[in-house]
């Protein structure tokens, strides 16, 4: 899912997907995120998404993490899985802002 796809999902849909920012340590998120957690804690993100057919969009800082992760899912039996290529790096690239909590 490109940046533009990913903020157009947020956008119009962003009550639709689960929106998990997978990156460690913790640098900021999008606004819209729905939950925080390690891209490496599988344990973590089952629990946290237990419905393997919902739409989850992951992302990471530079999309390596959401990588690992989303393919994890998969192979998991997680059916609608998306992570964002170039994660929180392209969103900044593409002009947006981070928020921190």
């Amino acid at each position: 899912m490109t940046i533009d796809e990913f903020a157009s999902a947020l956008e119009t849909q962003g009550d639709v997907y689960t929106v998990v920012n997978v990156h460690i340590p913790y640098e900021g998120e999008i606004e819209g995120t729905d939950i925080q957690a390690a891209y490496n804690d599988i344990v973590v993100l089952t629990d946290a998404l237990s419905d393997k057919n919902a739409p989850i969009i992951l992302y990471c800082r530079s999309g390596r993490m959401s990588e690992i992760a989303s393919q994890a899912l998969v192979e998991l039996g997680y059916s609608q899985v998306w992570d964002v290529p170039g994660g929180m790096n392209a969103w900044l690239d593409s002009g947006r802002n981070l928020i921190n909590r």
